[in-house]
């Protein structure tokens, strides 16, 4: 063999060696990897699951916001976002389908979105780019425009679906409910998060918690067959219910915004209230805006009734009367010099600057006479004066359910700031803190704290996470006190020189003080200039006067007046009509009906249940038993209470409850017995209670919800309503020489005799 060859066997041989050797090492990692499941110590079936582990979002569904008797005013709804794949080598590779006729496409497009044809087909042939959207075009797409665009059969045309906030109101309580906008959250999802009022204040409560969705999944996230699904379903958001009543909230809303569009104001606010609970059933102001879209033109994003302070002119002299009559120093048949007050070296002055001459206390606050407040402040003592400020809450907040409360500034270091206090300059307050003052007034003494969250609600299990309910602040004056309190007020709308003769309702009694206070400028130099479309006016009232069943406040700044026009007219056109309606939908009894004998409510707390029905029975009342207890822990109305035969007297004890037949009760009667029991009670319709949705005699707990229909009397009966008459305006006549007058204030004497005689007050 020659020695090439015999290299060449030695070499095969080698390689043969070093061959057999791998192969023996391989086979031997092979056989071992199969025996054992692991490379270095890891798992290949739990690598393998590691690798195909897909995890998925399962988004919460966003907390509805309702009001108080459960009528929806925000919640999510689905919306969609239009998505078009274009022809790139990713999308080829990925094998989804993609826009083959980009030009067809925008054509189909256009009749469907809002957007040109042109614009669409520049979207479809852009380069280097897999997916594209279509702008604002191309959100917040419905279900019907979604399902038009599906069954034009476009490839490459996705929807991705998307939660928003759905208000059906529109504008409605806006800057108290707020609003929550779509943010990309850490994980690159997008979710609601509220930016403002109650979206934001309670958006941990209404987001909810997402829940998660575990899986085997292939390339491009499907399923793989039989793979176990691990899921953690989420948790929807709470339901947070409002004191809110929706129809009285309307009637609110439409009122400020044809007197907004009419007389172009720098702003408006109002606040109605519940006197007996503190309950707020409607709040509102302008400018304002709308919810879905943000639109808002010269606004202010605070919460103006609760977090903006003002000069609240003559309103403030419903407490300076309160304050007199409860301390004994109110003497409304005794005489002063009314036209000027000098207090150091500053002159106050009446609204017409040189008074009525000689006149009674009664008269001069019916006239709404500055010169009145300061003589009544040097009888009643200014330290007297300033602590029942304290009891009604001035210079602190309230404590209302609300986020950034403003508190206000009570100045008291100098006489005059006293003396401009106590007719309202000079101090400020918030309208929320005029109004729990107010309380008080019509409250028989009774200050209740205004809140506006009734509870919040467990979506998924119905129970009840948390319970607002009205709380007693104080007692700044006694029950006599306030009855006499709202006789005066009452006089300021009847007596032929009040200045709030405006605000006359043929059905109502209305007791209530009107306000026109100069406006500080912005840039802290004084006030705006001595004109009447320069005045903030307002009006702070209740009805009806005897049992007053709502308090309204309404302040309108700088309206733009015509010729001959005062500040009453705007804000009249507001209170009139809203709190009419008001009082009507509550099925208020009006002032048509003809008196009866009124007898006053004992206090039956802690007395046997028995006896109190027998007693109230045989004076013609109807008890309402709540509870199966022996003894009497609450009861509505209130002891002192004056009341007529045939009034319900709700009377709770201990223990679950038994529903009453509800056919022939009152709205009114209605959420009495809701706030007594904690029961929740849907209604439907207007009027009195037709029917219910469980029976009477049936025991209950909080968890039951039992649904009312209520229908009004014209609805009862066969016959046709009679067409409702035209409602003329009230045009009240004035004494002679009061014409156009309606109260006012001025620190010092202006020069101008042709300046509009309405002031500031």
């Amino acid at each position: 063999m020659s020695r090439t060859k015999r290299r060449l066997s030695k070499g095969a041989v080698f390689l043969f060696f070093v061959f057999g050797i791998a192969f023996l090492v391989l086979f031997t990692r092979i056989v071992y990897i199969q025996a054992t499941g692991e490379i270095k110590g890891n798992d290949l079936k739990e690598r393998a699951a590691d690798i195909r582990a897909r995890k998925e979002i399962l988004p919460a569904e966003r907390g509805k916001i309702v009001d108080r008797r459960g009528e929806v005013i925000v919640e999510d709804t689905t919306t969609y976002r239009l998505q078009a794949i274009l022809d790139t080598p990713k999308a080829r590779e990925m094998q989804v389908p993609y826009v083959s006729n980009p030009k067809n496409t925008a054509k189909v497009l256009a009749k469907h979105i809002e957007m040109s044809e042109k614009a669409i087909l520049k979207q479809l042939t852009l380069d280097d780019v897999t997916q594209v959207e279509f702008g604002t075009a191309g959100k917040d797409l419905n279900f019907t425009t979604k399902q038009a665009i599906e069954e034009e059969g476009l490839p490459g045309i996705n929807f991705s679906t998307e939660a928003k906030r759905f208000h059906p109101n529109g504008t409605f309580a806006s800057h108290l409910i707020g609003y929550a906008k779509p943010v990309v959250n850490d994980q690159g999802k997008i979710e609601l998060v509220g930016e403002m009022g109650l979206e934001a204040i309670y958006n941990k409560l209404l987001k909810g918690e997402d829940g998660l969705l575990k899986y085997q999944g292939a390339k491009m996230s499907y399923i793989l067959p039989n793979s176990k699904r691990d899921i953690t379903p989420p948790k929807n958001g709470d339901t947070l219910q409002l004191t809110i009543v929706k129809n009285i909230q309307n009637f609110l809303e439409e009122e400020m915004d044809e007197v907004y569009k009419q007389y172009k104001p720098k702003a408006m606010s109002a606040v109605m209230v519940d006197p007996k609970t503190g309950r707020i059933l409607a709040i509102t102001q302008r400018p304002t805006f709308n919810p879905d879209t943000l639109e808002g033109e010269g606004m202010s994003w605070l919460n103006a009734p609760i977090e903006q302070t003002i000069e609240p002119g003559s309103t403030m002299k419903v407490f300076t009367l309160a304050a007199a009559v409860d301390s004994g120093n109110w003497t409304p048949n005794a005489y002063y010099q009314s036209g000027r007050y000098r207090v150091n070296n500053t002159e106050v002055n009446d609204h017409n600057f040189q008074g009525w001459g000689a006149i009674t206390y009664l008269e001069g606050f019916q006239r709404s006479s500055n010169t009145a407040i300061a003589h009544m402040l040097d009888i009643m003592g200014s330290d007297t004066f300033y602590s029942y400020l304290d009891k009604f809450g001035f210079g602190k907040k309230t404590g209302i359910d609300l986020p950034n409360e403003a508190s206000g500034v009570l100045l008291s270091k100098e006489p005059i700031e006293r003396i401009t206090t106590a007719f309202g300059q000079g101090s400020t307050f918030t309208p929320i803190q005029l109004v729990q003052a107010a309380t008080a007034v019509a409250n028989d003494g009774k200050m209740m704290r205004p809140f506006v969250i009734e509870k919040i609600i467990d979506e998924a299990t119905g129970e009840v996470v948390e319970q607002h309910k009205p709380k007693q602040v104080g007692q700044p004056i006694s029950k006599e006190s306030a009855a006499i309190v709202r006789d005066v007020l009452a006089s300021t709308v009847t007596s032929k020189y009040g200045s709030a003769q405006s605000y006359k309702l043929d059905e109502y009694e209305v007791a209530g003080k009107t306000a026109t206070a100069q406006v500080p400028r912005e840039d802290g130099g004084g006030y705006y200039a001595f004109d009447n479309n320069n005045f903030l006016y307002g009006f702070l009232g209740m009805a009806p006067k005897d049992d007053p069943q709502i308090i309204m406040y309404v302040d309108i700044t700088m309206p733009q007046l015509s010729a001959g026009e005062y500040g009453s007219k705007p804000v009249s056109k507001v209170f009139n009509s809203v709190m009419r309606n008001s009082l009507k939908y509550l099925n208020v009894s009006t002032a048509e009906i003809e008196p009866v004998e009124k007898m006053a409510l004992a206090s039956y707390k802690d007395q046997p249940v028995e006896d109190v029905q027998m007693a109230l029975e045989t004076k013609g009342m109807i008890p309402v038993i709540i509870g199966d207890g022996d003894t009497i822990i609450d009861q509505q109305p209130k002891a002192g209470s004056k009341v007529v035969s045939g009034t319900r007297v709700f009377l709770k004890t201990e223990g679950p409850s038994t529903l009453p037949s509800f056919t022939g009760w009152s709205l009114q009667s209605v959420l009495t017995y809701e706030a007594l029991t904690g029961l929740s009670i849907e209604t439907n319709g207007e009027g009195f209670v037709v029917s219910q949705s469980v029976s009477a005699g049936t025991q209950v707990t909080e968890n039951t919800t039992i649904v009312l229909r209520l229908q009004t009397p014209e609805e009862r009966f066969t016959q046709p309503p009679e067409p409702a008459q035209k409602e003329m305006p009230l045009e009240p006549k004035l004494p002679d020489g009061y014409e156009g007058l309606e109260e006012g204030e001025s620190l010092q004497q202006f020069d101008n005799p042709n300046i509009e005689p309405d002031g500031v007050g």
